[in-house]
C-alpha cells in the first residue's frame, strides 16, 4: 500500500498528489491538509468575519502581481534584447525582489526557535471556587494557540539542545485574551527582571566569535551561574533530564510566577499554574541528543506536527497549587514572590481545574508560529498578577519586545493574535493598522461619539485587586526571603532517583568540561558542595579537580519530593514511533502483522528496508518509510527486527543504539542472530524474542509504557 494511504504515517507535504509532469490547466489553490487550520477568522476588532479561512488566504487560477494584474511570465526580467541590459521599468522585478528583501522580521532574542498548534481548552468548572474568570468556568469551552520553544538558540538553531523549553498558551476567552507565559521548569534562574539582560547575555554565544550555538556548555554562562547563586536551582533543572524532552508532547508546564485569583465573592487566593502532560513526563539521553540533533535538528517540530496529523493529539491537564493571600504572601515558609522557588506538590497538591488538547496544526508558520504575540499582562476578569519582581518586569519586556519585532504597535490585529470578543480600545492609527475605524471622538469623556465607549462596571471588567502597601521606603534591595539559593536546589536533588542523579551529575561534568577556565569549573564545584557532598565529589572527580574544602555544610532539613522524578508510572503510547526492519526474504504476512499491532494502538509504524521502494508484489505490496542510508535509532520509540534479515553495519549500529538508549527491542522467526553481533543477551530487560510477530510486538507495546527499559540501565 502506498505510503499516502497509510493513515498510520504523518508527514505529507501537500494536500494532494503532485503529478509527474509540471501541472498546465489552469486551477485553484489546493487548500490546505485536513490537519491544518489557521486562527478562527475575525476582524480586526474581535467581531466574526463572514470570510472563511479559504477567503484569507492566495485566491484566483492566475499568477498576479500584488495589486491583482496577471503576469504572463515570471522567469525572465524584462530587457534590451536577449542580451541585453534589465529596464528599470520593470515593475514585476522591482516589486518581486522588494518584497522578498523584506521578507524576515526581528527574530525573538529569546524563545526564537519554535513550534506551535491551535487547540481547545475545557473546563471542568473546578476552579469556579477560586475565581470567576469566564473560560475557568463549569463547561466552558474555550479556542487556545500553544508554541513551544528552547530559550537560548536562534530560529535556526536544533530542537533537542540542552535548554529551557518555552510553554505559552493563548487563551481566546469571551472577556479577552489570556496568556499563560510559562516554561517547562517551574523555577528561573533571576529573582529580579533586573537581571534578565544578564543571564540572557552569559547564556548567549560569546560576542566575539558567535559560538557555540544554542548551549550553554561554555564560559560565559557559568562564570554567570556561578558567582550569581540564585541561578542554583534553575541551574539543577538545566543539568537534569527535564532539559532535554523525548517530545513536546511529553513535557511538563510551569506559569513559573506566582498569580492572584479573585472569586465572585471577591475572595483572593495565590496560585502557581502547571500543564500535566496526559503522555507523561519523558527525556532523551544526552547520547540520544546528541545524535538526534545530527540526524534530525527538527525532531521536536516533527513530532509534534505528525502526531497532530496522524491523529494522536496530545493533551495536558491544566492544574492549580493554590495557597492562602497571606499577608506575608508565603507559604510553609516559602516566599511566594520568590521565583527561584516552587512549591513541593506533596505541600500544596495541584488540582485539575481543565483539558487543553492539540488538535490542528498552523497552516502557516510565519502568520501563526512566527507572529504569535505573548504576553503575562494579557489578563482576564479574576486573574491578577502578584509583586513578584521577575514578573513586574516581564510586564514591561513583553510589550515592548512585540512592537519592535512586528513592526509597531498593531500587533494585536494580526489575524493570530486577534480577540474573540469585541474590541473597542481608542487606539488609532500606528503602522500596520487594519481596522477602520468610526467616529470622531477616540477620547473620554466625550459626547460627539455618544459617550461611547462606556467604562465597564459590571462582573466582566479587569481587576486590579486592592492591596496594602506596607509602610517601607524606596530602595533597591531585596527581602531577606531571598537569600537561600541552595535549599530548593538540594531538594530537586534528593527528589531524582539513582540514575537521575547519574545523569545530572554526567552534564554538570559535560558542561564544565567545555569551559576553557580553570576558575570558572573550580567556582561552580564548590557551589555544588553548598547542594550535595556527594554530587560535588562526583563532579570533581570527573574534571579532575580537587574536592573543595569549604566549611558551609548543605541544608539538613530538606525533604524531597517524589513528584519532581520522572521515572515512574505507565503512560498512553499513541504517536510514539516503531522502527520496522524488514527486506525482501521477510514474508509479508509479518509485515503486515507488526503495522497492524502498533497502528492499531496509535503508534506510527515505519517500515525500514535495505533500499527504497516497495516490498511484496501486488495489491499486498507495502511501501517502504526508511532505508539503511535514511534512518537513524534516535527516531524510533521501539525496534522490530522481523525474519529474513541479513547482519550489516547499519543494523548492528541501530540495534547497539536502541539497547545502549534502553528502549524495548522484539525479534521474529531467525532474527534473533542480529543480536549477536552487538553482544545483546536473548534474556536482557526490554528484548523479546521466540514469540510470534503479533506476542513479540504486543510485548514490546506493553514495555514502551514505562518510556524506557530502565532496569537496564544498571548492565
Amino acid at each position: 500500500m502506498p505510503s499516502e494511504e497509510n493513515p498510520f504515517i504523518p508527514g505529507k507535504p501537500a494536500s494532494a498528489t503532485p503529478e509527474f509532469e509540471e501541472p498546465q490547466c489552469p486551477q485553484g489553490p489546493l487548500g490546505s491538509k485536513p490537519d491544518q487550520s489557521g486562527p478562527r477568522p475575525t476582524t480586526p476588532t474581535g467581531a466574526d468575519s463572514a470570510d472563511g479561512q479559504t477567503e484569507q488566504a492566495q485566491q484566483g487560477e492566475y499568477h498576479t502581481t500584488a495589486q491583482g494584474g496577471r503576469l504572463p511570465d515570471t522567469n525572465h526580467s524584462l530587457k534590451a534584447g536577449a542580451r541585453g541590459p534589465v529596464l528599470l521599468q520593470d515593475h514585476h522585478l522591482r516589486e518581486k525582489i522588494t518584497h522578498f528583501d523584506h521578507e524576515r522580521i526581528p527574530e525573538r532574542v529569546v524563545h526564537a526557535r519554535g513550534a506551535a498548534a491551535h487547540g481547545t481548552f475545557v473546563s471542568y468548572g473546578t476552579a469556579s471556587t477560586v475565581t470567576k474568570a469566564g473560560f475557568l468556568q463549569p463547561e466552558a469551552e474555550t479556542e487556545v494557540f500553544t508554541r513551544f520553544s528552547t530559550v537560548v538558540g536562534s530560529r535556526g538553531s536544533p530542537d533537542v539542545a540542552r535548554d529551557t523549553r518555552g510553554f505559552a498558551t493563548k487563551f481566546y476567552t469571551s472577556e479577552g485574551v489570556f496568556d499563560l507565559v510559562g516554561n517547562n521548569f517551574p523555577v528561573f534562574f533571576i529573582q529580579d527582571a533586573m537581571k534578565f539582560p544578564d543571564i540572557v547575555h552569559a547564556a548567549k554565544p560569546h560576542p566575539d566569535r558567535e559560538i557555540p550555538q544554542a548551549q550553554s556548555a561554555h564560559d560565559t554562562f557559568w562564570d554567570f551561574v556561578s558567582l550569581h547563586t540564585e541561578a542554583t536551582h534553575h541551574t539543577m533543572w538545566q543539568m537534569s533530564d527535564r532539559a532535554i524532552p523525548r517530545s513536546l508532547r511529553m513535557m511538563e508546564g510551569f506559569g513559573v510566577n506566582t498569580f492572584r485569583l479573585e472569586n465572585a465573592a471577591g475572595e483572593t487566593s495565590l496560585v502557581k499554574f502547571h500543564w500535566k502532560p496526559e503522555n507523561g513526563v519523558h527525556s532523551l539521553l544526552w547520547e540520544e541528543a546528541q545524535l538526534t540533533n545530527g540526524f534530525d535538528p527538527d525532531f521536536h517540530r516533527r513530532d509534534l506536527a505528525d502526531a497532530i496529523e496522524a491523529g494522536a493529539y496530545p493533551r495536558w491537564e491544566l492544574g492549580l497549587q493554590v495557597m492562602p493571600d497571606s499577608e506575608d504572601e508565603t507559604f510553609e515558609g516559602i516566599d511566594l514572590l520568590d521565583p527561584t522557588k516552587l512549591i513541593p506538590e506533596e505541600l500544596a497538591p495541584v488540582t485539575s481545574v481543565g483539558m487543553l488538547t492539540l488538535d490542528r496544526n498552523p497552516e502557516n508558520y510565519f502568520a501563526e508560529t512566527e507572529q504569535v504575540a505573548f504576553h503575562p499582562g494579557h489578563l482576564v476578569p479574576g486573574i491578577d498578577v502578584t509583586n513578584d519582581p521577575l514578573l513586574q518586569g516581564r510586564l514591561f519586556s513583553y510589550l515592548d519586545t512585540q512592537m519592535t519585532r512586528l513592526g509597531g504597535p498593531n500587533f494585536s490585529e494580526l489575524p493570530i493574535n486577534r480577540p474573540r470578543c469585541p474590541v473597542n480600545d481608542m487606539f488609532r492609527d500606528g503602522m500596520h493598522q487594519t481596522a477602520v475605524h468610526q467616529g470622531v471622538a477616540p477620547y473620554k469623556p466625550n459626547s460627539l461619539d455618544g459617550g461611547n465607549p462606556f467604562s465597564s462596571k459590571g462582573e466582566h471588567a479587569l481587576i486590579d485587586v486592592p492591596q496594602p502597601v506596607a509602610e517601607s521606603v524606596k530602595e533597591r534591595r531585596a527581602s531577606a526571603s531571598f537569600d537561600d539559593h541552595f535549599s530548593q536546589a538540594r531538594l530537586f536533588w534528593l527528589s531524582l532517583t539513582g540514575i537521575e542523579r547519574q545523569h545530572l551529575a554526567e552534564a554538570f561534568i559535560f558542561e564544565l568540561g567545555k569551559c576553557y577556565e580553570e576558575t570558572i569549573r573550580q567556582r561552580e564545584v564548590k557551589n555544588l558542595a553548598a547542594i550535595d557532598r556527594g554530587l560535588c565529589e562526583t563532579v570533581a572527580e570527573g574534571l579532575g579537580l580537587d574536592v573543595p574544602q569549604t566549611t558551609e555544610q548543605p541544608a539538613a532539613d530538606v525533604t524531597a519530593s517524589p513528584a519532581l522524578s520522572q521515572i515512574s508510572g505507565r503512560w498512553p503510547v499513541a504517536g510514539r514511533k516503531v522502527g520496522l526492519v524488514a527486506s525482501a526474504n521477510t514474508p509479508i504476512e509479518q509485515i503486515t502483522v507488526v503495522r497492524k499491532a502498533v497502528g492499531d494502538v496509535g503508534m506510527v509504524p515505519l517500515l525500514i528496508a535495505p533500499r527504497g521502494g516497495r516490498l511484496g508484489e501486488g495489491n499486498t505490496a507495502v511501501a517502504v518509510e526508511r532505508t539503511y542510508s535514511t534512518m537513524r535509532s534516535v527516531e524510533f520509540d521501539a525496534v522490530v527486527l522481523a525474519g529474513g534479515i541479513e547482519t550489516s553495519t547499519a543494523i548492528d549500529v541501530l540495534i547497539s543504539e536502541a539497547w545502549r538508549h534502553l528502549k524495548p527491542i522484539a525479534t521474529c522467526d531467525d532474527a534473533e542472530h542480529l543480536l549477536e553481533e552487538p553482544g545483546i543477551g536473548l534474556d536482557d530487560p526490554g528484548i523479546f524474542c521466540g514469540g510470534g510477530p503479533e506476542e513479540v510486538t504486543k510485548q514490546l507495546i506493553a514495555a514502551l509504557a514505562e518510556h524506557r527499559t530502565w532496569a537496564r540501565a544498571e548492565m
